[in-house]
């Protein structure tokens, strides 16, 4: 079945006005008779099909009582609901809270994510990422708790049923002692526990595989059941979410070579237990690095028998 046309920017307007409505304690039928409008109308506005003007957008924002900040938004998405990728500045830092992103994975059927240096978002403890967060040089300390919490409740969403999630971590990534010892060993184990979910797996790229083809850097792949996927990658100050297909289908050849190169779900979990069983023992990140290289060299020999 052929994926409908929307777009990031699109979704975001109509889920922002859904909840603008809701949020004035309207059903769809009294917010359209308040408009002086069908209820048909309304509903073609919100699912993206036009239909209205921006005056009446903005008539339907005042009959909301909709916030400034939001009804700013709102209004600036409304004639670029059609626009395909959307590059987000954020100004000095990311904003505590990914509106885009997290709306997107709400309703994502799979994540993919590749992580060079660092555990992604979704697997951080809360030790963890207080110490990305105050080793950041942007990011104000007194907004530490509260992006931590905002972290939290994304990490929510890996619960959720239906959602199948792979993670592609680089050895460099795992074994960095971000937070010092004790923190470091505390998130090798959450990774252990998370592995053995039926809906997540982890995947390492061995150092000693060199050159891949994800050196040019991190990103998330989302796919979706009525939409086409995007691709979300973030930098210190800009988000972009990527949507047109030729991008996208350069980001699925990466993910087919990072599981061609990657070991399998198996020994990766084994690689992390061994890890934290070093740190445990009150070792170094660095142990245990040999035996990962003869992991590598095995699955090379096995991927070359196939």
């Amino acid at each position: 079945m052929p994926k409908r046309f929307s777009t990031a920017r699109g979704r975001e307007f109509g889920d922002g006005l859904r909840a603008a409505i809701a949020g004035a304690g309207l059903s769809s039928r009294a917010a359209a008779e308040l408009a002086d409008w069908d209820e048909a109308r309304l509903s073609e506005l919100v699912n993206g099909k036009g239909g209205s003007s921006e005056v009446e957008l903005a008539l339907l924002l005042g009959i909301c009582r909709t916030k400034p900040a939001e009804r700013d938004h709102l209004m600036e998405l409304f004639p670029e609901t059609h626009i395909k990728g959307w590059w987000q500045e954020h100004g000095t830092c990311e904003p505590v809270r990914l509106r885009t992103f997290v709306e997107n994975l709400a309703v994502a059927k799979t994540l993919i994510s590749w992580q060079t240096h660092i555990v992604p978002d979704l697997l951080q403890t809360d030790a963890y990422r207080r110490a990305v967060i105050t080793a950041s040089a942007n990011v104000s300390v007194g907004e530490l708790e509260e992006r931590v919490k905002a972290g939290l409740e994304m990490q929510q969403a890996l619960l959720r049923p239906g959602l199948q999630s792979t993670f592609f971590l680089h050895e460099f990534a795992l074994r960095l002692p971000v937070g010092g010892h004790d923190v470091h060993a505390e998130q090798v184990h959450h990774l252990l526990r998370t592995a053995v979910r039926s809906n997540i797996t982890i995947r390492i790229v061995p150092a000693a595989i060199g050159a891949h083809a994800g050196m040019r850097g991190p990103f998330t792949q989302l796919t979706f059941a009525k939409y086409e996927p995007l691709v979300c990658l973030r930098n210190e100050n800009s988000t972009l979410f990527v949507e047109e297909k030729a991008a996208i289908k350069g980001y699925e050849a990466v993910v087919r070579s990072l599981d061609h190169i990657s070991l399998d779900a198996e020994r990766s979990r084994a690689v992390i237990a061994r890890l934290g069983e070093a740190l445990s023992a009150g070792g170094c990140a660095n142990e245990g690095h040999d035996w990962l290289a003869s992991q590598d060299d095995s699955a090379h020999t096995q991927g070359e028998s196939s």
